[in-house]
């Protein structure tokens, strides 16, 4: 009798359990009326393809104008501002594009701390920076890479939240794009038997989960977890939910921080700062977004994007590469450019020292000399990574799976990590050469690196103008910011600029800017993979099936 290769056992083992991750039947996995023939739109005119993708992010304004009138805001900031004052801490939790959103949140919260310069400020950064964590399915890694196995098992996601101690006076949020997420489920489940408070939140309706997702079912009827429905309708792409799934939670929880920490600041300080209560924020955010979109939206944002689109195209169809430059917005830059190789198939971030790997298209490269040191400045923190024995994953595995595990958690380490170069250092095995293309992700936090023209990023645009590449800004921030970023020595080494103007309502964690340019950077890199094939219509068809889910959305 003929023995059945590894191969046909995990095939077999997929059929017996891929009937949990059939979600078709799920909106965020719908196709969406309005970008009906964005293949052929964008392939026509890049300017028209923009606009579809920027009409459907006002599906998250108007999301976001319907939660942020309900109660719900400033009771899941009162919940968050309790557990702090008592000591606890809040965990963000996730996996995918959610795990980079949670990594991403930590570190505005830690950023805001690290350069608070208030009264009494000293203590109080001490006091309330290391009061948040973010668990993403993988660790710090998955950052570059999604982990095998991770995402489609509740008990990883309950170990790793165990790790960090979650314990009675914390709060939970377990964010999932679609709301059926095993490992965000796991986070949750393990924070409410540890007696924290846990809120899920997720982008599909309640019945249409509790229909077709058991899983789902039982979190949405657990009494004593409170709900966070943001459900925005379908994707722009469909089953894209790096899109408008996350671009809503990204603006959600924002703005529960920005209320926690007004409350944290207290009325003097906030008078200084000439900021509001935190029960304005709210308002304040309704109309910011809605002015963010409008401005993406326009015809003259719209021109000049679409020119980027066009330079990255004929980069990559040259057979070129990609760099991206970028400080105060390297984490947001980090996740949309990372999010393409899964959904794109593109070659992922390739180790500086891994001659056998593919090119990657796109890389990131921070304002910091050394990669050791540059990874805890972009996460604000030490890199959390899976340092898991084979003990560890017997209690949680059968045997064969523990075996196969064993294997992707020596590539997940805190070494592995390091092996991305994405300080200067990492130059030195990526050189821009002619024909590449250099992007620089502005912000007025970065305006000593791009002037005087000796300044880090300036003379990193100059060079890589010399040295034949062309060269782009993004420049992001209020009207007179961005100005200042155009006119500054890296702007003028740019070909082109892009720049995005968002209201000078003043916020202490700058959240209209953050949404923002991950919406502009979403519509980028999917425009561009538009351009290049990798979406027919409006469904992707260069997907990699790194897990469960996307298996069966691409099959």
């Amino acid at each position: 009798m003929a023995t059945k290769s590894a191969a046909s056992e995990r095939a077999e083992s997929f059929l017996e359990t891929s009937g949990q991750f059939r979600l078709g039947a799920l909106v965020t996995e719908s196709s969406h009326p309005r970008s009906k023939g964005l293949s052929q739109s964008a392939r026509a005119s890049v300017a028209d393809g923009l606009a579809i993708l920027f009409d459907i992010d006002r599906d998250v304004v108007a999301a976001y104008e319907a939660w942020s009138r309900s109660p719900q805001p400033g009771r899941v900031a009162a919940a968050v501002l309790n557990s702090l004052r008592r000591g606890g801490r809040v965990f963000f939790t996730g996996c995918g594009a959610t795990g980079r959103l949670s990594i991403q949140l930590d570190a505005i919260w830690r950023a805001f701390w690290q350069q608070y310069n208030g009264v009494g400020g000293e203590r109080a950064a001490e006091t309330w920076e290391d009061r948040t964590r973010s668990v993403m399915a993988g660790g710090d890694y998955a950052l570059i890479k999604s982990v095998e196995g991770f995402e489609d098992l509740v008990s990883f996601g309950r170990k790793q939240i165990a790790d960090l101690g979650v314990g009675p006076d914390d709060v939970v949020l377990a964010i999932t794009e679609g709301g059926e997420t095993s490992f965000v489920i796991g986070t949750a489940w393990q924070g409410l038997e540890a007696g924290a408070r846990v809120f899920f939140v997720y982008n599909n309706p309640d019945e249409v989960l509790r229909a077709h997702v058991r899983r789902s079912r039982d979190v949405i009827d657990e009494p004593r977890i409170e709900k966070i429905n943001l459900t925005t309708g379908p994707m722009a792409i469909t089953g894209s939910t790096r899109m408008q799934a996350t671009s809503i939670e990204l603006a959600a929880m924002l703005t529960i921080l920005e209320m926690v920490l007004r409350s944290l600041l207290g009325d003097e300080s906030l008078a200084a700062r000439g900021v509001a209560g935190a029960g304005a924020v709210p308002a304040e955010m309704r109309e910011g977004l809605e002015a963010v979109q409008t401005a993406l939206a326009s015809h003259s944002l719209r021109s000049a994007l679409a020119a980027l689109v066009e330079a990255e195209e004929a980069t990559y169809r040259s057979g070129a590469r990609m760099s991206y430059l970028a400080g105060a917005l390297g984490i947001d830059v980090l996740t949309d450019t990372t999010e393409r190789s899964p959904t794109f198939c593109t070659p992922s971030f390739k180790k500086w020292d891994d001659e056998r790997a593919a090119d990657s298209w796109s890389f990131l490269f921070t304002p910091v000399a050394a990669t050791a040191d540059a990874w805890p400045a972009l996460l604000r923190r030490s890199p959390q990574t899976i340092e898991w024995s084979d003990e560890d994953l017997e209690r949680l595995l059968d045997p064969d799976t523990a075996r196969r595990q064993s294997h992707v958690l020596r590539e997940i380490g805190h070494s592995e990590l390091m092996r991305f170069r994405i300080g200067l250092d990492g130059l030195a095995s990526r050189p821009v050469r002619r024909g590449d293309g250099v992007t620089l992700v502005s912000a007025a936090a970065d305006l000593h690196l791009l002037e005087p023209a000796s300044a880090t990023f300036a003379a990193l645009m100059a060079a890589a103008r010399e040295a034949g590449a062309g060269t782009s800004m993004v420049a992001v921030g209020t009207a007179d910011q961005v100005a200042r970023l155009r006119s500054s020595a890296a702007g003028a080494a740019a070909d082109r600029v892009v720049g995005l103007a968002v209201p000078g309502t003043p916020f202490l964690l700058d959240p209209l800017s953050r949404v923002g340019v991950k919406m502009l950077l979403n519509a980028l890199s999917t425009c561009t993979m538009v351009r290049l094939g990798g979406v027919l219509g409006k469904r992707m068809i260069w997907v990699v099936p790194c897990n469960l889910k996307l298996i069966d959305r691409s099959t």
